[in-house]
């Protein structure tokens, strides 16, 4: 039977493969995850526990499954200051979720036809 382990799950297994504390000083993983010995983990795996924690968190959690997950809080250093927030608050696909989700009208324009009555124009006239 294979188990699938989800990205951040197996980038955090990485991390703590490689790291001294299995390693250098033959502790098991899972002590390396707890205290006194996660403060001797390099931070890249301290975050990695982290975002893993809280995408299984996530799973059972109803609020985030429906919000989604927070942005990097760094955003706006990576965006050159311009940050995500005045274009929108979550991330997806490289882009911010919310923004251009509805174009702007200016109230002149045509009301568009609704597609039944373009189909019975058609069924009318073959």
């Amino acid at each position: 039977m294979l188990i699938a382990i989800p990205t951040s799950g197996a980038a955090l297994a990485q991390c703590l493969q490689e790291s001294e504390c299995v390693m250098i000083y033959r502790n098991k993983p899972s002590d390396c995850l707890r205290p006194p010995l996660i403060d001797t983990m390099p931070t890249k795996c301290q975050q990695l526990k982290k975002g893993y924690g809280e995408c299984k968190r996530g799973m059972v959690d109803m609020r985030k499954r429906f919000r989604g997950n927070q942005p990097i809080a760094v955003s706006k250093e990576l965006e050159g200051g311009a940050g995500a927030s005045s274009q929108g608050y979550q991330l997806y696909a490289g882009k911010p979720a919310f923004t251009d989700t509805a174009k702007e009208t200016s109230g002149n324009e045509p009301e568009e036809r609704d597609w039944r009555e373009v189909e019975n124009e058609k069924y009318r006239k073959g």
